[in-house]
């Protein structure tokens, strides 16, 4: 097919070349981007400079903490502990000394010892230094022993004292005697190094592939390279919004990752439908650059501001947990989604205008410009229309079938195995263990008054739960501390039923705490509030479908067809992770279940990800209803015109996130799989399969708006006149 041949299906009511569009506040933004380009150009040259300076600082300005529950009964003993007992909390320094010749009497182990001590004196983090006591800190065997440094700082901080310690430390090391620092702080340390590692591996794999899959897309390389110009924007402005952030609160590590991730996916989401919709414009009619503009933006801009709101509402559900890594991880992301969207619809139809036909340089052979309106797909959308029950009773039976294993999904904090083996902190973990039992190296803090001491001290080493618990140590303020030892490895259940059951028990104002009971009260929480996210971001997202639409039955088709695709991802994951299935292909050690966050925080993405697509197919569709009033054409006519994009988008999105699925820890590669399973179900399987059915099967009742509705809501057009 040629450009010329092809179908002008919503062209035809173009205005000549040289006349003016009639276009709405989206459209008139376009047009006047396209007539200020100087000025809007200059205007993110500043961003770019402002922000650009700052963004290199950001990744040591991050923090590596922020686990918690804020408020619980863990957190305010942590803090206690830390105020009281010379800062020997949960996330204390714990370096383990071992050899497996050589005992804590001989004096090349004793010397190490010494040395160990003498550098966590050295450092301002550490408050306080704690030999290794017999019966408390060395093993029965005598050949491991742990010197705790109590901490001088915050979590956050702690991690970071961790990074710069555990190499000084690891080198006091002899020939027979080794030295590693583990605990809370250890472990956060080597998984934040290695997960930092293995974003910039994924990122560095999934450029060229984007630029290839982009190419393919758009048949021009120019083309293909303005999602990437957005793109790299994006996640510079972010970078550099994020690292003034930390001037004011502690932002997780993970912000940024989760940043960049999704400054790539959307940002190329986005710019690929403007794209795609100006060269339509443009070259299937007769406008001038400036007018296309103003008529993409009227149109697909429309579409990518809704789908903006869609993702940042979701995001912003997220901050219903009170977990500061959970709050600053929306932050994050929600920056680098607020930065793709302005540049989206600021400088891309500045710079499409500026471009005009020059937007097709450095073309493929096949390329073919102007082809909005995809045959293949007009021919999949009839196909479906004469045959929905069929196909979509398929979709339906995949879907479900994929989602069942959901309902025995379990969820925990994650162990230590998302730490590469190799690293300070697994090594000196799996020491301990083998030293003095698998509850050593998460001991629960029990602080209470002096005058409770002893019955504390007395109930804990009853209950089954606890292998040992050690006498009272007086603190400040007239606190005493106990510290009981599990019998389990602090990833198993039975230690949250141990702590839940030393809660019931214990005299009235004991505080129950320590980094194992500070992961259980976190994944309490977010198991409490899991509906709720749920629920908001379901009701917010049908708000906005409904606002959008017009149209009440697809706005709840749009939104619980997100379900099935996210609860068929999750069925996955469970097989994978929790399973242990594929563990050699990808490279993982089981830990038997998911990550707590999973439910909450991955739901609130593959929700705000699929409501792009849901927004580019239906947003397509209202277009046709809008100008034929028929049902058939807004169905085939919407798949049409949007198949290619969600196609190319959802290709795209895959080959981002299954490249964190390639490299690094474990949490990475759930992200990764269970993202990009779920946007490889949700465009397959829903919007270019189901959703369609249900707009055949609905027919006109799709469109219907009650009375009083229409009285209420603003009329919103994605065509013009």
């Amino acid at each position: 097919m040629s450009a010329t041949a092809a179908p002008r299906t919503l062209a035809t009511a173009e205005p000549p070349s040289g006349q003016v569009a009639h276009v709405g506040p989206i459209g008139r933004l376009g047009r006047y981007t396209a007539t200020h380009f100087r000025g809007v150009l200059a205007g993110w040259v500043v961003v770019a400079v402002v922000l650009g300076f700052f963004a290199p600082r950001v990744e040591s300005a991050l923090s590596g903490a922020g686990w918690e529950a804020s408020g619980s009964q863990s957190a305010q003993a942590r803090k206690l502990v830390e105020r009281d007992f010379a800062g020997l909390g949960s996330y204390g320094l714990m370096a383990v000394v071992h050899s497996p010749t050589q005992t804590v009497t001989s004096p090349a182990f004793a010397s190490v010892i010494r040395r160990v001590e003498r550098t966590l004196r050295a450092s301002a983090a550490v408050r306080t230094v704690v030999a290794p006591t017999p019966g408390l800190s060395i093993s029965s065997d005598g050949h491991t022993a742990i010197v705790q440094g109590g901490a001088a700082r915050d979590p956050n901080r702690m991690v970071a004292a961790a990074d710069s310690l555990k190499g000084t430390l690891r080198k006091l090391s002899t020939g027979g005697v080794q030295v590693n620092l583990t605990g809370a702080a250890g472990m956060w340390s080597d998984f934040n190094v290695a997960n930092r590692s293995a974003m910039l591996k994924s990122e560095v794999i999934s450029w060229p592939v984007t630029l290839g899959i982009m190419l393919l897309a758009f048949g021009s390389l120019v083309a293909a390279g303005l999602p990437l110009m957005l793109t790299m924007l994006g996640l510079l402005a972010a970078a550099g919004s994020l690292y003034l952030g930390t001037r004011v609160l502690d932002i997780s590590i993970w912000a940024m990752n989760f940043a960049l991730m999704f400054a790539l996916a959307l940002g190329i989401d986005y710019a690929l439908f403007i794209v795609m919709r100006f060269r339509s414009a443009f070259f299937g009619s007769k406008l001038d650059a400036q007018e296309a503009t103003a008529v993409t933006m009227d149109t697909a801009g429309k579409a990518v501001l809704f789908s903006g709101l869609t993702v940042l509402i979701s995001l912003t559900a997220v901050m219903l947990v009170p977990s500061p890594a959970f709050r600053s991880m929306s932050l994050g992301i929600m920056l680098a989604v607020i930065f793709a969207l302005a540049a989206t619809l600021t400088l891309l139809p500045a710079v499409l205008a500026k471009l005009g036909p020059k937007v097709d340089n450095l073309s493929l052979p096949w390329a073919h410009s102007g082809e909005h309106r995809s045959a293949r797909f007009a021919a999949w959308g009839e196909r479906l229309w004469r045959n929905p029950l069929r196909y979509g009773l398929l979709a339906v039976i995949v879907l479900v079938g994929l989602a069942l294993p959901v309902l025995s999904l379990k969820t925990s904090m994650p162990s230590i195995k998302v730490v590469p083996s190799g690293d300070s902190s697994r090594v000196g973990y799996g020491q301990v263990q083998a030293a003095m039992g698998p509850g050593a190296t998460g001991p629960l803090q029990l602080l209470t008054t002096v005058g409770q001491a002893a019955t504390v001290a007395r109930v804990a080493q009853s209950d089954p739960g606890i292998a040992r618990a050690t006498p009272a140590q007086p603190g400040g303020g007239g606190m005493a501390l106990v510290t009981a030892i599990p019998r389990q490895d602090p990833s198993n259940p039975a230690v949250g039923a141990t702590i839940e059951r030393l809660r019931a028990h214990l005299p009235a104002g004991t505080l129950v705490g320590g980094a194992v009971a500070e992961n259980h009260d976190l994944q309490r929480l977010l198991s409490s509030k899991t509906i709720l996210v749920i629920g908001v971001v379901l009701g917010l997202g049908f708000l906005l479908l409904l606002f959008a639409l017009q149209a009440p039955l697809l706005a709840a088709a749009g939104v619980l067809t997100n379900l099935l695709a996210t609860g068929a991802a999750f069925g996955v994951a469970k097989w994978i992770f929790q399973d242990g299935a594929l563990h050699s292909l990808l490279g993982f050690q089981s830990q038997g279940f998911l990550d707590a966050w999973g439910p909450v925080f991955f739901f609130a993405m593959i929700f705000a990800i699929s409501m792009d697509y849901t927004m580019f197919l239906l947003s397509s569709a209202k277009e046709h209803w809008d100008r034929s009033h028929d049902a058939q054409d807004a169905m085939i006519g919407g798949l049409a015109h949007s198949g290619r994009v969600i196609f190319a988008a959802a290709a795209v999105m895959v080959a981002v996130f299954f490249t964190f699925a390639l490299s690094g820890p474990l949490p990475p590669k759930e992200m990764g799989i269970i993202l990009g399973v779920a946007v490889l179900l949700d465009a397959a399987l829903i919007r270019l399969l189901l959703l369609p059915v249900l707009l055949r099967l609905m027919g006109r009742r799709a469109w219907y708006l009650p009375a009083w509705a229409r009285r209420i809501l603003p009329d919103v057009r994605f065509g013009h006149s």
